[in-house]
């Protein structure tokens, strides 16, 4: 859903755009059609353009929301041990490029663990002794 809504009350008299303070609305006419545009990086959210709408046909609560959009989707590589998602399979490939090999996917719970049972027991050394 587009941030800056307009209902079917527009009559397309251009008051909004006339009174941007931001001039993040604009309009285009061609081919005997009015065409209402919005510059999302321009607007200020200051809702000049609700507040001086004759028709009230700006639906400001749109702008105010701040909602998420998807950008991009990628697959994960998770902890060979909980399972807990780590990084995207293109960084696993990207830093194995890097590193010319493979990493174990663990998380860092778990890479410690790992670091810890590679690691001589110093009681053990304590009662060679």
């Amino acid at each position: 859903m587009p941030y800056f809504v307009v209902n079917e009350k527009c009559n397309g008299c251009l008051s909004c755009v006339e009174n941007c303070p931001a001039s993040a609305l604009d309009f285009n006419d061609r081919d005997g059609r009015r065409t209402l545009r919005h510059n999302m990086t321009k607007c200020a959210r200051c809702g000049q353009c609700w507040r001086i709408c004759p028709q009230e046909a700006i639906e400001f609560q749109h702008l105010l929301v701040g909602q998420w959009d998807d950008v991009v989707t990628l697959d994960l590589v998770h902890c060979q041990v909980c399972g807990e998602p780590l990084y995207s399979t293109l960084y696993e490939q990207n830093l194995a490029g890097k590193l010319n090999s493979t990493t174990e996917a663990l998380c860092p719970q778990h890479q410690q663990r790992q670091a810890a049972s590679r690691l001589p027991l110093i009681a053990s050394r304590k009662a060679k002794k």
